[in-house]
């Protein structure tokens, strides 16, 4: 998934079909949508969504359970994120 970061709206501007066959969240009911709050909102703490409103650059792999709009779901996410640029990275691995 790749968002562009404006103060705390991450707005996504890329969002893969085989996502939005993962999660049954079609990529026209997502895109431009605030990522952490309206479409994965179960990202939106400490370990994720703060991470990126922090003015530091990353490449992070954490292991993650994803738990919005579907069962339980073991996931590798990897957060790419350039300190001078607004655009951000989310990939995700299904462990």
């Amino acid at each position: 998934m790749e968002f562009r970061q404006s103060g705390v709206l991450a707005a996504l501007i890329n969002y893969n079909e085989t996502e939005a066959k993962l999660s049954g969240l079609s990529r026209e009911n997502v895109i431009g949508r605030n990522f952490f709050t309206q479409v994965a909102p179960c990202t939106n703490n400490f370990m994720v969504a703060e991470r990126y409103h922090q003015n530091e650059a990353i490449d992070e792999i954490i292991d993650y359970v994803f738990t919005y709009r579907m069962r339980p779901t073991e996931v590798r996410l990897r957060m790419l994120k350039d300190a001078n640029q607004a655009t951000q990275f989310l990939l995700v691995e299904r462990i």
